[in-house]
Formats: C-alpha cells, structure tokens, sequence
C-alpha cells in the first residue's frame, strides 16, 4: 500500500524533529509521503520543517499555510493532498509528540490487513495507562464522560473518541464530506460521525500516554458543547430532524443507492408491518417492492411465508435473505412477468416514485384473489414539516418526511383519496410517531431513560391527534 503520514503542526518548533525522528526506521523506510502542514505558526515551525527535510532520507514534503485553517482546516488540507497524489492510507500525528510516533505501524496493521477503513489509537483501552502516562484527572474524567455520552447517543462502543491519533484508508475518506466537517477541534468527531454513517469500519488499537511540556490549544468548555452538538445534531438529523447532511459525501446517500435502515421496534412502521404479516397463513407469497437488502423481508420470511423483493440496486445479502429478488426500477411499475402475489409489501416507496398512482394500480393489478397491500407512508401533516412550513424554513432532510429523495409528499387525507382512486379500500390503518426510541440503547442510562419517557408521551401524542403527530400512516388495502 501506498502509505502517508499527515503531521499536523502549530507553533510546533520545539518538538518537531524530535517527533520526527523518532518515527521507526523500517516504517519510515517503506513510507511514501510525510507532509508536514504548518498551519501558520508563529514561531519557527515552518523553518525546522526546511532544515530537516535538508538533512533527513524521509520523503518529505513541507507545506505552511498562508493563514491559519484551524485544527479540522489543517487535517482537511492534508487529507485533500494524500486523495490528489493517489495513497492508500494516511496517518495522523501530532507534531507535538503528545503521541507516540514509535507505535505507528499499529494503526496501519488493521487497515493493511483490510479489517477496518479508519484506525484509532485509544489511551483508554488498558486500564489505568492513561492516569500513569499522565493525562489530568479532569482530562481522564471529561474524555470518558463524553465518550460515554457519544457511543449511547450514537450507537457505537469506542473506547475513546478524543484521541488525535488517527489512521485512515484514503478511498474512505473521499466518501465522506470532509469540507462540510468543522475547522476546529471538533472535526474529530464530525470524522467519526460521517464515517460511521457511510457504514465505514472503526477498530482501535492501545497507544501509550504522553503528557510533556506541550501548550494546550483546546478550549476544554467549548470542545465538550461543540463536540455534544454535534452527535446530539447527527442523530436528529438521521432521525428525520434537522435541514442538512448527516456527514455523508453528496451524491453517496439516497434511496437508489443505500441500504434503507431496518426499524425494529415495534413501535416503528416496521414493526407494524412485521405484525400484520404475522396473522397470515404459513406460505403466504409476498412481494417486498423496494426490498433494499433484504433485512425487512427476511423476517417476514422467517414468519413461515415465501418472501421476493425487487428494487434497483442489488444489495449485498439481498440474495440469500430473500427467495427471489429482481433488480428494476420500480417508478416504471412492476418489471414485466411479475407473478401474482397474496400480499405486495410496498413500505416506504411511494413517496419516492413521482406517479404514485400508477405504482399502486400495478400493485393492485398483481395481487392473487382476496390479496392485499401494506403500505407506509411519511406524514407531510406531522408538527416537524407543518412547523417548517409554517416558518418559511422549508428544505429537505438525510431522512425523515423531508427525506432528500422524496419527491411526493402525503397527509392522511390526501393518501386516503389516492387510496380510493386507485380502486382499493381500506382494511386496516395504524399510525406510529417519531422514531425517538433508537436512542434507547438498553440498560439505565440517562440517555436511554430519556429516550424512553419521550418515546412514551409521543405515542400518546400520536394516539390523540394522529395527523399532528403521527410520522407515518400504515395501511392495510384490499381492491374494492
């Protein structure tokens, strides 16, 4: 692999070399690049770089920025150099020394060895190392307690995500929106957000601890605010709140090419669908129609029935998850010699197609003798949309009723007329509110207690005034 290391330096000038130096002599000898990016120092940063890269065999190169980008400016100008000249994987080290330059193949093993996209070097990993190598009480209680905070919001288990030791596989990178990620220290865990949300792969591997001499830059008050809104801002906006990314590239998400997230609970539209396909007859034959990988139809399939999917793209697994599976475009209708089925699962695509009308006479055209349709549906009427509208503030979200790739909108009354236009009734409807309980992660937790009291007060919110607070409407349809 081609390998580079990213060394990040402000008013560095007195542990620059150093840190350098003591860089292994065999990783140094099978590096390709070593870009130092002084991020306008004010000392003689940019002039140690010169003088060793003078007088060192390393393939370095030395780069001072005119004015001063910021800790993310700095690694987003660095990360933009190693994807320009084509690496395989970049480094991140500390030109300060505060970590340990001589565990630095550890980071690139994993990612050499093809087990993750991103490695990070955690203080935390062995018990009592971080205390003894001399990080602060209140550093060591304030890293854990917004560690901990973070993996409960976000669904992760790092160790820590405070660290600034960093190793990367460049083609990860690129499918992330690394300048839409912050300038300062909390472009840290933006990374770690956007990574995770593109499916990326995280391990961790333990580094020493160091504390020395080094001048701290981080605002400690204002990194544990920017850092909580941030993760407390992701989840809202995967969640279906919030205008803007979730930290994926553009062009990288939408309904066409990513994997739809399976929604267990039972409280969710899956859910709902789940129980519905749980009352029919062992061997029922059912259609998933906008099946995405396959995970939603699988249960269904383990309730005893025949499950097929189509949709258009082929996800990975959706083959042995599923009977059958078609690959087509499903806003064209069903794919020609389509089957008749007992039940057509058309779960959250309707609002993806721009002649929904048309989607669902096919469906119904394809239904076997006293057959059936499940649909869900966003509620254009819940508070969040109504309330933007309202506000002049209307655009569109990663997810949620202002899903990005919607390009139909319903409220209860306007799907309902569609329903009986399309020669169906209505069998059965259900509602279900905002998905507040995946942040409930299990066990005691603040975060998950909370999640659990909002969850609750918003079914009964729900349950009261359905086209205010219902986030989507489900639908049992029968031909008339």
């Amino acid at each position: 692999m081609r390998i580079g290391v990213l060394v990040v330096a402000y008013n560095a000038a007195s542990t620059l070399a150093q840190t350098l130096d003591r860089l292994p002599p065999a990783f140094a000898g099978r590096v390709e690049h070593v870009l130092v990016c002084d991020d306008a120092s004010a000392d003689g940063t940019y002039d140690v770089a010169l003088a060793y890269l003078a007088s060192s065999r390393l393939p370095l190169t030395v780069i001072k920025h005119p004015h001063n980008l910021g800790y993310g400016g700095n690694q987003k100008a660095g990360y933009h150099w190693a994807i320009e000249h084509g690496l395989d994987v970049v480094v991140l080290l500390h030109g300060d020394g505060q970590y340990a330059p001589e565990v630095i193949e550890s980071l690139v093993a994993p990612l050499e060895r093809g087990d993750a996209e991103a490695v990070f070097g955690s203080r935390m990993m062995e018990r009592g190392k971080a205390r003894a190598g001399g990080m602060p009480l209140y550093k060591y209680v304030g890293n854990r307690i917004l560690s901990t905070f973070q993996n409960r919001v976000i669904g992760l288990e790092l160790t820590e995500w405070h660290s600034g030791y960093r190793a990367y596989r460049v083609d990860a990178l690129t499918d992330v929106d690394l300048d839409g990620f912050s300038n300062g220290f909390d472009f840290d865990t933006e990374i770690i957000l956007g990574l995770h949300g593109a499916g990326k792969r995280i391990a961790e591997v333990p580094i020493p601890t160091y504390y020395g001499d080094e001048i701290c830059h981080v605002n400690g008050m204002k990194y544990a605010k920017d850092v909580t809104a941030d993760v407390v801002r992701y989840k809202a906006r995967r969640m279906g709140f919030g205008t803007g990314p979730s930290g994926l590239a553009a062009g990288s998400t939408g309904a066409d090419s990513e994997a739809y997230e399976l929604k267990p609970s039972a409280h969710s539209s899956h859910g709902v669908l789940l129980r519905w396909t749980s009352r029919l007859a062992p061997g029922t034959t059912v259609l998933d129609v906008g099946c995405s990988d396959g995970q939603f139809g699988a249960l269904v399939r383990a309730q005893g029935h025949r499950v097929d999917g189509v949709d258009l793209v082929k996800h990975e697994g959706v083959g042995e998850r599923l009977d059958g599976f078609v690959e087509a475009d499903v806003s064209r209708g069903l794919p020609a010699g389509t089957a008749s089925y007992d039940v057509i699962v058309a779960g959250d695509i309707l609002e993806h197609v721009v002649d929904p009308a048309t989607l669902l006479k096919d469906l119904r055209d394809h239904l076997s003798p006293g057959g059936q349709v499940l649909v869900s549906v966003p509620n254009f009427g819940h508070w969040y949309p109504r309330g933007k509208v309202a506000l002049g503030r209307f655009d569109y979200d990663q997810r949620g009723p202002l899903d990005h790739t919607h390009v139909r909108f319903f409220t209860r009354r306007t799907f309902e007329r569609l329903v009986n236009e399309c020669g169906l009734h209505i069998a059965e409807r259900d509602v279900v509110g905002s998905p507040v309980d995946v942040l409930d992660r299990g066990g005691e937790t603040f975060v998950s207690r909370t999640a659990r009291r909002a969850a609750r007060v918003d079914r009964v919110a729900t349950a009261a005034w359905p086209t205010m607070f219902g986030y989507q409407f489900l639908y049992r349809l029968q031909p008339i």
